[in-house]
């Protein structure tokens, strides 16, 4: 027997910290919306983050909209815990009508409408967003060798702290934030060797995720004018929050080149140099997670989905949040994704 679909004027897929500030938006509005989230539980993506795992920002500054982050107990910046802990009650204070676990598996055009397809049941909406975001899609580039090594790989994705790897010969990849503050936290209890595609650079220590989020709006402005301005990797590339800094001090920082192969027992420089090892952390991003899309067949050349804002050119009626500055500036961060949600829901509105 056929499962008749369900009807809605928007559908938000995902409710992590995106889907949360589409849905306060959409609710403040009156719009007939619902989330749907693949997760057992609230949090989104933070719930599977390692747990000395620091925000860029004080609570104050990481907050979604209507609602302040709470000051941790502790001091400093807020950790993976403390940021579930906040969207699990955001979600609850404003009755957020979040239906999960359900999967999105599929996006499809039905007549005027989209149809967002969950296995057992579809949902018919007039205007879906996706906040689904790139936790779920960690990327990690091939070196010759790598299906070789007789140690242990894994991904920012999988890390969850320092204990199992502690007295071992570990090699971590990658010149962002995760690979600084991992590398922090196994250098007091592993062999650690760094290695970055470039010299890794600290922000100044009194730069945090407020001057970023500034920055990344006074780009994306100039942008929108067709004129030029200085980029955040113009600053640096890493934020040198507390462990980061503890870590810069006693010399734990420093980085070597990429290397270019990979032995069973050694990764392999271009000039014949190695390094032994046994893990190898690979802190080399992710990639915005959106096969559910597939359906649509919206990528252009490149594999791009071009977006005008949120707006996705090639169908109107779908709309991307927190992937990055292409679909609004720095809406992958808690601060960014409510400001643009603002935006995003009053250009809906006029859809609707």
């Amino acid at each position: 027997m056929t499962v008749p679909p369900r009807l809605a004027d928007v559908v938000v897929i995902g409710a992590g910290q995106a889907g949360l500030a589409a849905g306060y938006y959409l609710r403040r509005a009156g719009v007939d919306f619902v989330i749907l989230d693949a997760q057992e539980a609230p949090g989104g993506a933070w719930r599977h983050a390692w747990p000395s795992l620091r925000l860029f920002s004080p609570a104050q500054y990481s907050s979604l909209p209507g609602r302040m982050m709470p000051a941790p107990a502790s001091g400093g910046y807020p950790s993976a815990a403390d940021t579930v802990a906040y969207l699990t009650d955001y979600e609850q204070r404003y009755q957020l009508p979040i239906i999960r676990p359900v999967t999105a598996h599929a996006v499809r055009r039905v007549g005027e409408r989209l149809a967002v397809e969950t296995g057992a049941r579809a949902w018919h909406a007039k205007v879906v967003i996706s906040t689904t975001g790139t936790w779920w899609r960690p990327y990690v580039p091939h070196y010759p060798g790598m299906r070789d090594f007789g140690g242990e790989q894994l991904h920012t994705a999988d890390y969850r702290g320092p204990e199992p790897f502690r007295g071992k010969r570990v090699v971590v990849v990658g010149g962002g934030n995760s690979a600084a503050q991992i590398l922090a936290e196994l250098s007091h209890v592993a062999q650690t060797t760094w290695v970055t595609l470039r010299p890794p650079r600290l922000l100044p220590d009194e730069v945090d995720g407020r001057a970023l989020f500034d920055l990344a709006t006074r780009r994306h402005r100039a942008a929108l004018a067709g004129q030029n301005a200085d980029g955040i990797g113009d600053l640096g590339d890493i934020v040198a929050v507390a462990p980061v800094r503890e870590a810069r001090d006693r010399g734990a920082l420093k980085a070597e080149p990429m290397f270019s192969a990979i032995t069973p027992d050694e990764v392999v420089w271009a000039d014949g140099s190695t390094a032994a090892c046994e893990v190898i952390v690979w802190c080399t991003g992710f990639r915005p997670a959106l096969g559910h899309l597939a359906p649509l067949r919206l990528r252009a050349p490149g594999g791009v989905i071009s977006t005008d804002g949120t707006r996705v050119l090639a169908e109107p009626r779908l709309h991307l949040l927190g992937y990055g500055d292409w679909t609004g500036p720095a809406s992958a961060t808690l601060i960014g994704a409510g400001r643009t949600a603002r935006q995003m829901v009053g250009e809906i509105i006029a859809q609707l």
